[in-house]
C-alpha cells in the first residue's frame, strides 16, 4: 500500500486513470464526425486527403506500438480510432462520389500491408523507418484540414466535439508516453497533434459563429 502512495506510484496511478479516460473518449471521437456527415449528406468543409493521411498515421503508430511489445493500456485507442476512422472515411468518399474500383483496390493493398506488419511477414524494422513519418504526415493531415476550413470559411460538416476530444487525447498522451516509455518520437508526434487538433476545433468552432450582418 505505501508503494502505491509514493510518489512514483501515484504518477504511474494518474497515468493509468488518464489513459483509461483517453481510451473511453476514444470510443466516441469519431462518432460525432460521422453522425454529421450522414445526417447532412455533405462533407463539405472536410479533407479527404487529411483524413487518409490520419488513417495511414494511426496504423503505422498502432503497429509500431504493437510490434515493440508497449503496454496495451497505452495504445488502445488506436484500434479503436482506426474502426471509426474506417467508416468515416467510407462515409466521406460516399458523399464525394468517390467510391469505385481504385478506391477497393487501395482497400485492399492497405489490408495486405496491415496484416503483413501485424503478422510479423514483414519485418517490423520497417516500422522504425516509417515511424519518425507519422509526426509530419499526422501533422499535415491536420493542415489540410485547417486548410480546407479555412478556405471554404464553413465548417458546417466539421464536428466540434471530434476535434476537442481529438485535442484532449492528444494531451493526455504526452504524460502516459513519458512515464511508460518516453519514447522521443511518440512525445513529437503528441505535442505536435495537440497543437494542430486545437487549431483545427477553434477554426471550425469560429466558421460555426452566426455570421453578424
Amino acid at each position: 500500500m505505501t508503494d502505491l502512495l509514493d510518489d512514483r506510484g501515484i504518477l504511474y496511478i494518474i497515468a493509468d486513470l488518464l489513459s483509461i479516460v483517453t481510451i473511453a473518449s476514444c470510443l466516441i471521437s469519431k462518432v460525432p464526425q460521422i453522425r454529421t456527415v450522414q445526417t447532412l449528406k455533405s462533407a463539405t468543409g472536410l479533407s479527404i486527403n487529411g483524413l487518409l493521411m490520419e488513417l495511414c498515421s494511426y496504423t503505422v503508430t498502432m503497429l509500431y506500438n504493437f510490434t515493440n511489445g508497449y503496454a496495451f493500456l497505452s495504445y488502445m485507442e488506436y484500434p479503436i480510432l482506426l474502426v471509426q476512422e474506417y467508416v468515416l472515411v467510407y462515409v466521406v468518399l460516399k458523399y464525394e462520389n468517390l467510391l469505385g474500383k481504385r478506391a477497393l483496390i487501395w482497400a485492399g493493398v492497405y489490408a495486405g500491408v496491415f496484416f503483413g506488419f501485424a503478422s510479423g511477414i514483414i519485418p517490423s524494422s520497417l516500422l522504425m523507418m516509417l515511424v519518425p513519418l507519422t509526426t509530419p504526415v499526422g501533422a499535415t493531415s491536420k493542415v489540410m484540414q485547417l486548410v480546407a476550413i479555412l478556405k471554404s470559411k464553413n465548417s458546417q460538416s466539421v464536428s466540434l466535439i471530434t476535434w476537442g476530444i481529438s485535442a484532449f487525447t492528444n494531451s493526455t498522451r504526452i504524460y502516459t508516453i513519458l512515464l511508460d516509455s518516453a519514447d522521443r518520437m511518440l512525445l513529437a508526434n503528441f505535442g505536435i497533434s495537440t497543437v494542430l487538433s486545437t487549431s483545427v476545433f477553434l477554426a471550425a468552432w469560429y466558421y460555426k459563429k452566426p455570421k453578424q450582418e
